[in-house]
């Protein structure tokens, strides 16, 4: 429980827990938080050992996908995600490292994708899935070449480089997007505009109510990397046009 819902350990010493298993049963002894958190550590260290295991089977074979970004503090992330075929002949996807990356380069990223995958005791990677970017490029390439000295790649790393095609229809419909900039921006500087103070989003909800827009949703603002929060956020747009009309006879 403590893990799938993602609570505090401390969430035993809670008042609510504590009622609840006094109902429940009694004479169950309640754990001390670090007790929690030692179960959990070794549940980790077991299903960790349990997926080096697979991993290590002779005709185990994984493919790869890495997604790099920049959070709002300005800190690069790199997620690495493996799937592979189960015995059962299951899809299966883990998460095998989450980590942050002091430097967005290449074979920075590279670098630690290899040392991972030795970590993990993989060697039989067949597609390394990455966004079409210049940096990723160098980091596949520097995979390549390591991968061949260890001479257990399948298919010789010929279709090792896997461009993300979602990451290209984004790069294409923003592209698109820029013979609308004019309109688009538009549209986003006045939802910027209202969500910009609390109480300019409380006039705007009384406006919504007044010309009578049945939605309980709100405006929405795009992420210029997304495409499909720009579609979002001008649908939302839409939908408040009036409200948008009305807030700007009063304001002016």
């Amino acid at each position: 429980m403590i893990i799938i819902d993602e609570l505090p350990f401390k969430f035993v010493l809670g008042e609510g827990f504590r009622f609840y298993i006094s109902i429940v049963q009694p004479k169950f002894p309640l754990p001390k938080k670090i007790t929690v958190a030692k179960d959990c550590w070794n549940l980790y260290i077991s299903e960790n050992n349990r997926l080096k295991t697979v991993f290590k089977q002779p005709n185990q074979s994984v493919c790869l996908t890495i997604d790099c970004w920049t959070s709002v503090q300005n800190l690069n992330y790199m997620c690495l995600t493996a799937h592979y075929i189960d015995h059962d002949w299951k899809l299966q996807k883990r998460i095998i490292n989450f980590c942050l990356i002091k430097i967005h380069k290449g074979e920075t990223i590279g670098r630690k994708i290899e040392r991972y995958l030795l970590g993990w005791e993989i060697s039989r990677v067949i597609t390394i899935t990455v966004d079409n970017t210049s940096s990723n490029d160098t980091a596949i390439s520097y995979l390549r070449t390591r991968m061949e000295e260890w001479n257990l790649h399948p298919l010789k790393g010929e279709h090792l480089h896997v461009r993300c095609c979602a990451h290209i229809l984004n790069l294409v419909v923003n592209d698109g997007l820029k013979e609308m900039h004019e309109s688009i921006s538009k549209i986003r500087n006045a939802i910027r505009y209202v969500r910009a103070s609390p109480s300019r989003m409380n006039r705007f909800k009384n406006f919504i109510k007044e010309v009578r827009i049945q939605d309980k949703c709100t405006v929405q603002l795009d992420v210029s990397t997304r495409w499909n929060s720009t579609y979002t956020m001008l649908e939302s747009g839409l939908k408040f046009q009036k409200a948008f009309k009305r807030l700007g006879e009063r304001d002016t």
